[in-house]
């Protein structure tokens, strides 16, 4: 199967913003979800957000919330998050996938890394 390719990660300092992209296969964006996740080494995977195939529903974790805003591009395969105001503890590999995911659609992940 074609794995998700994330990209757009990088080292900035807090407060400050990223904005990664999602080029995905046409399954993942079949779904009726698709999701970002997140894993810091030693720690478990978490959700961070989702949004629905038309783009007009989104769902964010708590910790994310009013800071990070997902998109998606359904005719590039490609889905986006914005993430603004960013925190030391944002600090992770992220990844995209279905929502909820299939173990087969991870992808290499992008690492983010927030300084201070």
């Amino acid at each position: 199967q074609v794995q998700p390719v994330e990209s757009g990660g990088g080292l900035v300092q807090a407060g400050g913003s990223l904005r990664l992209s999602c080029a995905a296969s046409g399954r993942i964006f079949s779904s009726d979800l698709m999701g970002w996740f997140r894993q810091v080494t030693g720690k478990e995977r978490e959700f961070v957000a989702a949004i629905s195939r038309s783009g007009y529903s989104t769902w964010y974790a708590d910790s994310v919330k009013g800071r990070f805003t997902v998109s998606r591009d359904n005719a590039k395969n490609t889905g986006y998050l914005q993430m603004n105001s960013l925190k030391p503890e944002d600090t992770a590999v992220y990844y995209c996938n279905t929502y909820p995911p299939s173990p087969g659609n991870w992808g290499q992940g992008t690492q983010v890394t927030v300084s201070s």
